[in-house]
């Protein structure tokens, strides 16, 4: 029993409550990665926002402007237009790939690549 008792006597002291003051809760992952304080954050403290957040009248007026922008671009005609050569796409879609892996490796095609050597 006594052997329980001094067990429990020496692993108290290690599973004990940590904390962090706050001037040590600025966020290093930020500046310089992560470090092993050897104690657990504290989650009380807010974290530091990157950056204002918007204000809903903010992120209205942004949206409405992008919807102007967007009514203005399909306005001029700017919608997707289907490729005229088809033919000529599919053809580039086979080849590309290994013309593109030969120049990679080395063995490159000078008609392909004016520098080949």
């Amino acid at each position: 029993m006594a052997a329980v008792a001094g067990l429990v006597g020496m692993l108290l002291p290690a599973g004990g409550c940590t904390s962090t003051s706050p001037s040590n809760a600025a966020p290093t992952a930020l500046t310089e990665g992560p470090k092993d304080t050897g104690s657990y954050p504290n989650l009380n403290i807010a974290p530091q926002v990157a950056a204002k957040q918007f204000t809903k009248e903010e992120t209205a007026a942004n949206l409405a402007q992008l919807k102007a922008e967007q009514q203005a671009q399909l306005a001029k005609g700017g919608s997707v237009k289907a490729p005229t050569n088809t033919a000529a796409l599919k053809t580039l879609a086979k080849t590309h790939g290994g013309d593109t892996l030969k120049q990679i490796e080395g063995k490159c095609d000078p008609t392909l690549d004016p520098n080949c050597n």
